[in-house]
């Protein structure tokens, strides 16, 4: 019977103990895993004036979506105060795309 090694590339190799990342030492020198691209994501928070229930939730929601690299949008809804709302985008988010998004959805940004 022959032994047969696939790799899938689930883990990184080591840093010590050889040339193909596999800590066997054999000094192959293949090369090591390819990095995985990272993003730099930023968040912002923001107080939102108007929103009530959850259909307001949903509409700022929608809207902020739309908007170039935004990720994640998480809204605390404080129906008596501003409700905060957290955005996760990748870079910085444009502070105007943001108010015209939110002014869109029918509530206001308070600064």
């Amino acid at each position: 019977m022959t032994e047969q090694r696939i790799d899938l590339g689930l883990t990184s190799p080591r840093s010590s103990g050889g040339g193909c990342g596999d800590g066997c030492g054999c000094g192959h020198g293949a090369a090591a895993f390819p990095a995985s691209p990272s993003r730099a994501e930023a968040s912002t928070v923001l107080r939102v004036q108007g929103m009530t229930c959850d259909h307001c939730v949903r509409a700022v929601t929608e809207e902020l979506n739309a908007l170039d690299g935004v990720e994640v949008v998480d809204i605390d809804l404080r129906a008596d105060d501003a409700s905060l709302v957290r955005i996760t985008s990748t870079g910085a988010a444009d502070e105007a795309a943001l108010t015209a998004a939110i002014d869109e959805a029918g509530y206001t940004l308070v600064h």
